[in-house]
């Protein structure tokens, strides 16, 4: 049954009435049709004003965080005025001025295995925008439980990925491609290793497509395909992803059977705080500096980090060059290492605990919880 549309509607979806594959039968699946979006940054933000535009009757906005003059480089549906206040207000605002038609519900949240059954189960599609590791887990787990398609998308400083996971149509999951978490600091963030601002514009939009497609029920999903995009080449390829019958979740034999399991559960740093690794907190730290900290705090961010923010006191040496300052490091002392959020500071713990330091800890939350502390 094809929706009612009002005059302006026509005349608004009027170039996708002309396409045979949508018409006015398309138009009116695209009007029943819901999108949840967990994030509104660099790749929700492209998706979702797309996919406002496009007339997805229901769009879902899952993201708890405020608008950082950070965000502003590439997170395109917040801007200037927004600075501080919560995305989802900023997100309403500018889709409500792409497409008053279009209802916008919004879950200002993070996303847990507590409540994302709950929230995820009204939606036709899922689309993942967000930027760690846990939740992309949470949400590939929430996906195949509900038996909903999961249009994922991640990019990293000039490389781009996205694809459909969606095993009840035939593909593989996430799991298949990743089975387990990274190593503690293995895959830095999008905050530590930086992203070129046009990228996420570009990987975003090709995910709504998919998410588009999928509610037309037109054309190919991607499934069991990995589409990288290198911004550096202008170059497109295409990597075959096969579901792997191992897989703990989709697999033959498979041993999740909830949202809440070891992966989903981990912190969003990737459980840097592991058996081997001690860890200290930005509050620990601050007393431990006002009644007169007699070790080394090193600060392992790039120098141009550092002259932007820092702690007083901190001992500024790039991860990079860390092998190179081995021989002045007091090895009686205690060494406490941090950089923005936790990464980088947990690689440089392990490397100076394999060449044989011992009193090494590891800042959590690196100097982004430290300011938000002061």
């Amino acid at each position: 049954m094809t929706p009612d549309f009002t005059t302006a509607e026509l005349t608004r979806y009027s170039r996708h009435l002309l396409i045979p594959e949508v018409g006015l039968e398309g138009q009116g699946k695209l009007k029943r049709g819901s999108v949840l979006l967990i994030g509104t940054g660099g790749l929700g933000s492209p998706a979702a004003m797309y996919l406002a535009a496009a007339g997805v009757g229901r769009l879902g906005l899952a993201d708890p965080d405020v608008v950082d003059v950070s965000n502003l480089q590439r997170q395109v549906l917040h801007g200037e005025s927004w600075i501080g206040k919560p995305k989802l207000e900023s997100a309403v605002a500018r889709l409500r001025e792409i497409n008053p038609h279009v209802t916008v519900e919004v879950h200002p949240v993070r996303f847990t295995p507590e409540n994302v059954l709950e929230i995820a189960r009204g939606y036709d599609v899922l689309l993942d925008g967000c930027d760690n590791f846990p939740t992309r887990f949470l949400t590939n787990d929430t996906a195949f439980l509900l038996g909903k398609p999961l249009v994922h998308g991640a990019i990293h400083r000039f490389e781009g990925q996205m694809t459909v996971f969606a095993p009840h149509l035939g593909g593989p999951c996430y799991r298949c491609l990743l089975p387990t978490l990274p190593p503690p600091g293995a895959v830095p963030s999008c905050a530590e290793a930086g992203v070129l601002g046009v990228l996420p514009g570009i990987i975003g939009s090709l995910q709504a497509m998919e998410a588009i497609k999928l509610l037309l029920e037109i054309g190919e999903p991607p499934l069991g395909r990995l589409v990288c995009y290198d911004a550096l080449r202008s170059s497109f390829r295409t990597l075959r992803l096969n579901r792997d019958p191992q897989c703990r979740l989709c697999g033959d034999h498979p041993s999740v059977h909830s949202v809440a399991n070891s992966e989903t559960t981990a912190s969003p740093a990737c459980s840097l705080s592991t058996p081997a690794m001690d860890t200290i907190t930005t509050t620990e730290l601050r007393a431990r500096l006002a009644t007169g900290f007699d070790g080394l705090l090193i600060d392992v961010r790039e120098p141009h980090e550092h002259a932007v923010s820092n702690i007083p006191g901190a001992r500024l040496i790039p991860l990079g060059t860390l092998p190179d300052h081995l021989d002045a490091l007091p090895r009686d002392r205690e060494i406490l290492v941090h950089c923005k959020m936790g990464g980088r500071s947990a690689r440089a713990v392990l490397f100076l605990l394999d060449n044989g330091f011992t009193r090494v800890r590891n800042v959590e939350g690196g100097i982004d919880a430290w300011l938000a502390e002061a």
